[in-house]
This record gives C-alpha cells, sequence and structure tokens, in this order.
C-alpha cells in the first residue's frame, strides 16, 4: 500500500513592485515583518527583499522594471495574500493600519482587506475564529 504524501506547505509567495522601498517600509514597516534577506542586482542595486511569515515561509518583494503591466482585480490570477491574526488583535490591526495612513478596503467577518502601496490586496485573516463579542 503506497503512503499518501503530505500537503504541499507554501514555501514562499512574491510580489513584484515598482517601488521596492516603499513596498518595504508597508511590509515591515505597518505589518511588522521581520525582513530576513535582501539581494541585489548585478549593479548593486536593491533587487529583492525577503520577509519571514512564520512556518518557514517568506515573502519575496521583488522590484519591478519600471514599465511593467499592472493586474486589475477582476483578472485571472492570485488575487489576494492573507495573513493570519488572532481574533483578539484584529481591533489593535485596525488601530495600526489608520496610524500608518492605510484604509481598510472592506471587512468580512473573518478578515479586513488593505492595499499595499502597489494596489496590491492584503487580508488580516482569523478565520475560522470568530472575533471576541461576535456572533
Amino acid at each position: 500500500m503506497r503512503e499518501t504524501p503530505p500537503p504541499l506547505s507554501v514555501h514562499h509567495l512574491a510580489v513584484v513592485v515598482r517601488d521596492l522601498e516603499r513596498a518595504e517600509a508597508f511590509y515591515a514597516g505597518v505589518l511588522g515583518l521581520p525582513v530576513t534577506r535582501r539581494w541585489t542586482d548585478e549593479a548593486g542595486a536593491p533587487r529583492s527583499v525577503w520577509l519571514e511569515l512564520g512556518g518557514g515561509a517568506f515573502l519575496a518583494v521583488e522590484r519591478a522594471g519600471a514599465d511593467g503591466p499592472t493586474r486589475a482585480d477582476a483578472a485571472p490570477g492570485w488575487h489576494c495574500v492573507a495573513l493570519g491574526i488572532a481574533p483578539s488583535e484584529r481591533e489593535a490591526w485596525r488601530g495600526r493600519l489608520a496610524a500608518s495612513g492605510v484604509a481598510i478596503e472592506r471587512e468580512s467577518a473573518y478578515s479586513m482587506y488593505a492595499r499595499d502601496p502597489e494596489g496590491n490586496l492584503v487580508a488580516l485573516s482569523h478565520y475560522p475564529h470568530p472575533q471576541p463579542g461576535a456572533g
């Protein structure tokens, strides 16, 4: 009898951005993801910043070409990155985003959605656990 292999895990996610410095300020500064590595291109210019996500995964923020295309929300492809938070932290995250000038675009019972400086959708989610007092 063959053993069933374990499910795949997330190794890393990558997002391509036009302004690497601004994106790092959002992901490392506003969201507090620790920077684990920086990469440069052949000329020594910043090319990529890797940020720790937990569970061994990381987010690679990669510099794009200046005039590359952008993706509309309704276009096929990845829709958003959802980062896990505890239900009890939701209001603290709301305040942290507001203090950083980051608007919450929409909410569900389990997630808050905002955009990074490039317009990419980022969710802070505590699914399947409800927020304390909800229900």
